[in-house]
């Protein structure tokens, strides 16, 4: 990856996320799309910033699937563009921010095989941007083993940890050491870049940081409410702020006291909800929920805090993925023939 200019374009590049943000579908938009069979969804979508795709895939594909390939070629198209705009260190820092979608389809073709899954399943879940082209892509989705996508990976950030990980993989029998080794390697790969202490390279890490935190409460989370005998530290991953890896275990086992954590943070008053959501929670779904709304409302009060940076960037690309997974929730739930009010607690809208 190289730079392509000197200098930063913050000014051009933020005017025109603002700008796109701008057409995200909002709240009253997800209250009549849950109300829609998936022939209206897809009609409100050529109705909207989705008309492009809508049409192109039209002849091709009807209902949840016209929808799902839509919003899967929109998101990436989006995507290029962000790096179609940028210069300098910050296309840099966008173009390895994106990689996220590397360890997205990872994992998702390791879900794949691991679940037993069709590969026209697992492709329509694929991301196609970030660095792995379509060659790559395809030989991952032909691998017919865990150990065979992991070979497949050797020559990429995600190669050692992987490798590394295979042992545990195969005396667990679950994908946490795997999954949690692409995390890792990922984040690694964003923090090691860029020394120094400029205004630029501090909001980036604040930014990092926070996505780092958030994840760690989520890992432990999981990890408290899935009765394994397993050590948080393990799973601990390096670059946030709130947790380090002597004191995860404690309130891994204690959800009372990652609940007091969280809400005597930096993060507290985006949390409220979170918080409340882990008190009154039956299941780790409706706090995970309730933690990517927390997330997404402080990547946006950065956003805001610091305009001309890369933190309206990577508020956006939350925010996109946020409406993706909405409006695929909605499409696939209306099919499957659930009411409105049960899509709706699935829903992320923050």
């Amino acid at each position: 990856m190289s730079t392509r200019a000197t200098d930063s374009n913050y000014e051009y590049v933020t005017a025109r996320v603002r700008s796109r943000r701008a057409n995200l579908f909002d709240e009253e938009d997800y209250q009549q799309l849950v109300r829609m069979e998936p022939s209206g969804i897809a009609r409100f979508m050529e109705e909207s910033q989705y008309e492009e795709e809508m049409n192109a895939l039209g002849t091709r594909h009807s209902g949840v699937d016209l929808v799902e390939h839509a919003l899967a070629r929109n998101l990436a198209k989006d995507f290029e563009d962000l790096l179609r705009w940028a210069s300098g260190p910050l296309y840099d820092d966008i173009a390895r921010y994106l990689r996220k979608f590397d360890a997205w389809n990872v994992k998702t073709i390791l879900r794949g095989i691991y679940a037993d899954t069709g590969r026209e399943s697992v492709e329509n879940d694929l991301v196609r941007t970030g660095e792995f082209d379509e060659d790559r892509l395809d030989r991952l989705l032909e691998a017919d083993s865990i150990e065979a996508v992991v070979e497949g990976l050797s020559d990429t950030v995600f190669g050692p940890p992987l490798e590394s990980a295979l042992d545990e993989y195969e005396s667990t029998g679950t994908l946490v050491p795997i999954e949690n080794a692409i995390d890792r390697a990922y984040y690694e790969e964003l923090l090691a870049v860029r020394p120094g202490e400029s205004n630029a390279r501090r909001l980036y890490l604040k930014f990092l940081e926070a996505e780092i935190d958030f994840r760690n409460a989520r890992n432990a989370l999981r990890l408290a409410r899935s009765g394994a005998d397993t050590d948080p530290a393990a799973y601990f991953i390096e670059g946030g702020r709130l947790f380090d890896e002597s004191d995860l275990a404690g309130v891994a086992d204690n959800p009372d006291e990652l609940a007091a954590r969280l809400a005597d943070s930096r993060y507290g008053d985006e949390l409220d909800a979170a918080l409340d959501a882990l008190d009154d929670a039956d299941s780790l779904t409706g706090f995970e929920r309730a933690l990517d709304a927390a997330l997404a409302e402080y990547a946006g009060r950065l956003a805001n805090w610091y305009p001309l940076s890369v933190c309206p960037v990577f508020a956006y690309v939350l925010a996109k993925e946020r409406e993706v997974d909405n409006v695929r929730a909605i499409a696939r739930g209306r099919a499957a023939g659930l009411d409105p009010e049960t899509i709706e607690e699935d829903l992320v809208l923050r």
